[in-house]
């Protein structure tokens, strides 16, 4: 019984730690290219964050099926959780899940990949407490880098306030589209007393003119010596419903 508590507890705060994992919303692709002239970390930033702007208002909806993988490992045992859940985003009323099918450790599938549903679809309607703008962050010119063949500028985020919903880390934010397309992360404030670290890797994938998650992996270390690894596969998106002409005419 004890140590079923503890695997609770453990669970509650893993759904906590991947919380922050949601914030990651894909940013409007610009049928602009990147200029060669230096651009300045407020015009990164700016760019950024008119493009997510963008993208909110082009981005009518989408269907897509994703896959929850979660394997917990400590001394005393092994757990794992699967779960395929269908989601439905429509820009009037958030997102919408369905889960599809589920197997593996009853507990882990409540208490974890159902509780980080039910936080994601909360999230999807008050985007402004956790979107990455200068309301929330700091941010800091890191470098640029080459990613998946494209300039990328890599910018360090700070939350202004610490909050288990935010995050601190890097950000990699594409060259051309201006849209953030991976991440580095962890929790901007430790959600549990249970947990000792977590890391979060993100990566956005462009689809048909918008930015959206492609895979996250988060490993959560627990203080009684078990890890935690959960990884989102966030299939293949079916947008049905495509931007205006007038959407589209804003952006050039």
């Amino acid at each position: 019984m004890k140590r079923l508590t503890i695997t609770r507890r453990i669970g509650c705060s893993i759904a906590l730690a991947t919380l922050v994992t949601f914030t990651c919303r894909g940013l409007a692709q610009t049928p602009n290219s990147a200029s060669s002239a230096p651009v300045s970390l407020e015009q990164i930033v700016d760019r950024m964050q008119k493009h997510d702007q963008a993208q909110t208002e082009m981005l009518g909806s989408y269907r897509a099926l994703r896959h929850y993988a979660l394997d917990f490992r400590s001394p005393f045992k092994t757990l794992t959780a699967r779960m395929d859940v269908e989601v439905n985003y429509d820009t009037s009323s958030g997102k919408s899940f369905r889960i599809v099918s589920e197997s593996g450790s009853h507990t882990l599938c409540e208490k974890v990949l159902r509780r980080a549903i039910d936080s994601e679809r909360e999230a999807s309607l008050n985007r402004g407490a956790t979107a990455l703008t200068r309301a929330n962050y700091t941010f800091r010119l890191a470098g640029i880098e080459t990613l998946n063949g494209r300039p990328a500028y890599i910018l360090e985020v700070e939350p202004i306030t610490p909050s288990k919903f935010l995050y601190r880390g890097r950000i990699w934010v594409d060259g051309i589209d201006f849209a953030v397309a991976r991440m580095e992360v962890q929790p901007g404030k430790n959600p549990s007393f249970w947990i000792s670290k977590t890391v979060i890797h993100h990566m956005n994938t462009e689809m048909g003119g918008f930015w959206l998650p492609q895979q996250n992996r988060s490993e959560t270390k627990v203080r009684i010596g078990g890890t935690a690894v959960m990884t989102i596969d966030y299939g293949i998106y079916g947008v049905v419903s495509r931007p205006t002409v007038s959407a589209v005419s804003e952006l050039r």
